[in-house]
């Protein structure tokens, strides 16, 4: 089973920069996961919140912001002073130094009410397009199936999957709908026989966000492809 950070490795270095992905690396991980979303002047940084309030020394809503604006906020003293002046990366730099690094990159489209889909989607797209990012090393996930339904089409040979909390009755007719490679699910909710259902029709479960070691162990078991962590568990078979 792989073991991806999430977030970076969001307990060990501030959520979604360039720090978080460097010590995942560190550790071993070849799998990272992060949110991205668009500033005012469409400009795609890795950030997970609605407001930039928790994660730097700055306030308001994330839209508001253009990129110049974004870049000199402090995104790192709110997790230790050791990662005073850490910026909130964008897109291209987060890939750029992912691809140097050889790591796996689980992109995660965040969006808030009011947030254009389909704007992110081509925003992201467009940053692809010139970049050395290979297809085969990026997973694109979203809860919004619109989302999904955008990148089908502008980015038919990067993989997919549907993000849910509870793992709905309909599943498998969404994700063929959507052609979506994966399933990722919140592991509390997940049963047994969920997780072998998933499987048997071919497509691969991963689950958000294991923090304990017999959890992990036990979605193992289950058949589970890939969870999430903010901690560096040592489970048997990580890759």
């Amino acid at each position: 089973m792989i073991v991806c950070g999430h977030r970076g490795i969001a307990s060990l270095a501030p959520e979604n920069t360039l720090a978080g992905l460097r010590e995942a690396h560190r550790l071993g991980f070849t799998w990272v996961e992060i949110d991205v979303q668009l500033t005012r002047d469409e400009q795609v940084v890795v950030a997970h919140d609605e407001k930039v309030n928790r994660c730097t020394n700055g306030k308001g809503w994330l839209r508001q912001f253009d990129w110049q604006e974004l870049s000199r906020l402090d995104a790192g003293s709110w997790f230790s002073p050791a990662f005073a002046d850490e910026r909130i990366p964008l897109l291209r730099d987060y890939l750029a130094l992912a691809t140097r690094l050889g790591m796996h990159v689980n992109i995660e489209f965040k969006l808030y009410p009011g947030d254009d889909a389909e704007r992110l989607c081509r925003r992201v797209s467009e940053i692809m397009a010139p970049g050395p990012f290979a297809p085969e090393k990026l997973l694109f996930s979203s809860f919004e199936p619109d989302c999904l339904r955008h990148l089908q089409k502008l980015q038919p040979n990067v993989a997919r999957a549907l993000l849910v909390e509870k793992i709905p009755d309909d599943w498998q007719t969404q994700l063929h709908r959507l052609s979506c490679r994966a399933l990722h699910c919140h592991y509390r909710h997940l049963t047994q026989a969920q997780a072998q259902a998933v499987s048997a029709a071919g497509y691969q479960l991963n689950c958000y966000t294991v923090n304990q070691q017999c959890q992990a162990d036990k979605l193992a078991s289950w058949g589970v492809n890939m969870i999430f962590t903010d901690k560096p568990l040592t489970t048997s078979g990580r890759r």
